[in-house]
């Protein structure tokens, strides 16, 4: 006998280094909901389907990046400019998506992406130690 077997969505999980700190920012600043916590350990938070962990000075390594696909990165990026987010990087068209970064306190960065514009020019992506890559030539190409 077989069983299907069915994927679930990924739920990544963040280091942090103060439990309620990372709460607060994703929070407010974020627009993330507490699901639960265990008080010093950790936090579910989530926003529509996506779903992080935050776990305090355990399981993983600080500077972790997670990709988070969403409708209008546009629109999400002026919305943390109002709200006070750690903007990394603007929303920057790639081949792969319309995307920008955003740091929590602790480094971790999320990259949450949209679809790309069409006929637009690619830019530079800002790698993990903030050094800006300049488009190459064959990304400067109108997909």
């Amino acid at each position: 006998m077989s069983e299907t077997i069915n994927f679930h969505a990924a739920s990544p999980i963040l280091p942090v280094n103060n439990l309620e700190t990372s709460i607060q920012y994703y929070c407010d600043k974020l627009g993330f909901s507490l699901d639960w916590k265990e008080p010093e350990i950790m936090a579910s938070v989530s926003r529509g389907p996506c779903n992080l962990m935050l776990c305090e000075r355990d399981q993983g390594h600080v500077g972790t990046w997670v990709w988070i696909g969403v409708g209008n990165s546009e629109a999400l990026y002026e919305e943390f400019k109002k709200t006070g987010a750690i903007i990394r990087n603007p929303p920057t068209n790639y081949y792969w998506a319309l995307e920008m970064q955003i740091q929590d306190p602790d480094g971790n960065v999320l990259r949450f992406g949209s679809d790309r514009k069409e006929g637009e020019p690619y830019g530079p992506w800002l790698d993990m130690n903030g050094k800006s890559w300049p488009e190459r030539k064959e990304d400067l190409v109108k997909k």
